[in-house]
């Protein structure tokens, strides 16, 4: 009887492991050091033979980017046979990075979150073959994960900080540049958090745009920049 209910058990931490992963709500092991993800999968997600993930170094849009189409092969078995799951476990995925992201470069994440949304309805309207629907979304992947990537940017937009401010400053790179020097010249040690420091940057940055409302919105973008 002891052997029955630990199986279902099992049984049930394996099917809510699951379901966590195709919501993107899994928990990213990255975060963790190496002895506490062992004690992680070993305790906490252990099932019969297999982990219920195999993500112990790159989330599932890390994985597409690294291996494509092939990353589906490492999902679960359970959402790995359905094909519906495996597509929306990998829409859910990259809409939880798309969110998580948004605030470091808005108008990038946006056009993200657009693409996402025509790509799900052609998946829905049956306009695209399963096999070309996962090689787009694993393409969709890379410009989620690397902004950079490509050659969309001018070259002098060498920094993600510099990329951000280019996006959601109408693509113009002469205010790019000045909003950025003016945030390198003027922000000191522990400036986020620091109100007089604060304000000495956004001082900086409104004198470069002349325009409160439009200050308040890069003042924001660069406040969510690890660049600064």
């Amino acid at each position: 009887q002891t052997d029955t209910i630990k199986q279902e058990v099992d049984h049930f931490e394996k099917v809510r492991s699951e379901v966590k992963m195709a919501s993107g709500d899994y928990i990213d092991l990255k975060m963790y050091e190496p002895a506490m993800r062992h004690l992680i999968d070993t305790y906490i997600r252990a099932e019969e033979s297999e982990k219920i993930s195999a993500f112990d170094d790159l989330n599932l849009v890390q994985l597409l980017v690294e291996r494509g189409v092939d990353a589906v092969q490492e999902l679960p078995k359970g959402i790995r046979e359905s094909k519906e799951a495996v597509a929306e476990t990998i829409e859910n995925n990259l809409r939880r990075v798309i969110i998580d992201e948004q605030p470091i470069n808005p108008k990038y994440y946006e056009k993200m979150s657009e693409l996402l949304d025509t790509l799900i309805k052609q998946r829905r309207d049956e306009a695209v073959e399963y096999e070309q629907y996962l090689a787009k979304l694993a393409a969709l992947a890379k410009q989620v994960q690397n902004p950079s990537g490509g050659s969309r940017y001018p070259k002098a937009m060498d920094t993600s900080a510099k990329r951000a401010l280019y996006d959601n400053l109408d693509k113009n790179v002469e205010l790019a540049l000045q909003v950025d020097y003016a945030v390198m010249s003027n922000k000191k040690d522990g400036w986020r958090g620091h109100k007089v420091k604060e304000k000495e940057v956004r001082y900086a940055v409104k004198r470069v745009l002349n325009d409160d409302q439009l200050t308040d919105t890069v003042f924001d973008l660069v406040k969510n920049q690890h660049d600064y």
